[in-house]
């Protein structure tokens, strides 16, 4: 795991390699699926999560990058405080988990749709679809006699 400080300067220091860092390193980190933790260099604290909140808050920034529209955030911050909070959190970790265990397949999908175009395809599927059928009538022909 690395380790990274937190200054009161707000800089960023990784003493994994003994050097100054940027908010765009730890975001590459995120990317990487590498472990981090930041801390603050004078309480120890963990200040992972207030990082975490900022690289979102700068990535929000721009419209096209946009993942959190108006009406989803107040969405969210309607669920705080509130009994359903816990559940919300785990529900949205573990649909983010499934979607993102899925996400190469969907990619995979969209890229032959783009690759071969519906036509392809729809007869792709078509030709599947026979297959299976003419395996199962082969399979009642067998069981019948």
């Amino acid at each position: 795991m690395v380790t990274i400080k937190k200054y009161p300067n707000r800089r960023l220091y990784d003493t994994s390699q003994s050097r100054y860092v940027n908010m765009d390193y730890i975001k590459q980190l995120i990317i990487n699926h590498q472990d981090f933790e930041v801390v603050d260099s004078k309480t120890g604290g963990d200040v992972t999560k207030s990082i975490l909140l900022q690289i979102v808050t700068e990535s929000e920034a721009t419209e096209h990058q946009s993942l959190l529209t108006n009406s989803l955030l107040k969405q969210l911050i309607r669920f705080y405080d509130g009994d359903m909070q816990i559940y919300l959190r785990s529900y949205l970790e573990q649909s983010l988990a499934s979607f993102m265990e899925h996400q190469d397949t969907i990619q995979g999908m969209v890229k032959n749709l783009v690759e071969a175009g519906p036509l392809g395809v729809l007869n792709k599927v078509v030709e599947k679809n026979i297959g299976v059928w003419k395996k199962a009538q082969s399979e009642l022909s067998k069981n019948k006699k």
